[in-house]
């Protein structure tokens, strides 16, 4: 697979997205909506909703028993809130992603950093969000594409830690819209863990269609 990460169909949009940047959109029932790690070990936040009711959003729980793992690859679908498919991972070069972490954000950021006024994912997702007339009360524990949150045997929470990327550069993720559905992306900002490996970088995010 070339570095630049082109998909093998029709191309509907194309963007990069720079390096603490958000990107947001519809897209369309069967439709795939391919993010690339251009230049590796970056992490990428992503939520979906369905396009025609927004009330119907992605939902951790219910992804995460339905895949029976944390850690989502092909072949899982993102479940929403009424356990019906919005999307489905049916390509990956990676393996491996995070349920759990979730996003970073100003507050986040200075209660285990200590770092203030440090914006992050979620105020990125404020940011799409706004432009379907949705807000705070509709950001929802989200998904982390290429990150790296292992949960150790035990399951201390001491042990819960973002850790170095599995991603190298080109590595992508293909993910089919199984209805139409709103698509947000943050393209992370985080330098006080290895969630984007201390360097953000941009990604190249395409819709295309098979």
């Amino acid at each position: 697979m070339a570095s630049t990460g082109t998909p093998p169909g029709k191309i509907i949009s194309d963007d990069m997205v720079p390096a603490g940047g958000n990107w947001g959109a519809v897209v369309t029932s069967h439709h795939v909506l391919r993010i690339v790690d251009l230049e590796g070990k970056q992490g990428v936040d992503f939520l979906c909703y369905n396009a025609e009711d927004p009330l119907e959003r992605y939902h951790a729980p219910n992804t995460i028993k339905k895949a029976r793992t944390l850690a989502l690859t092909k072949g899982h679908s993102f479940y929403s809130d009424i356990a019906r498919p919005l999307m489905t991972m049916v390509g990956d070069t990676v393996g491996h992603h995070d349920t759990i972490g979730g996003c970073c954000s100003a507050p986040s950021n200075r209660m285990l950093y200590g770092v203030p006024n440090i914006p992050g994912c979620r105020e990125n997702f404020l940011a799409v969000l706004s432009r379907f007339g949705l807000g705070r009360r509709d950001i929802v524990p989200n998904l982390n594409f290429f990150s790296n949150v292992p949960v150790r045997q035990g399951n201390a929470l001491a042990d819960l830690v973002f850790e170095d990327s599995l991603s190298k550069p080109g590595d992508h993720v293909d993910l089919r819209a199984d209805m139409d559905v709103i698509a947000a992306i943050s393209n992370c900002p985080q330098v006080n863990n290895p969630a984007s490996g201390g360097k953000p970088t941009p990604i190249r995010v395409v819709v295309w269609q098979p």
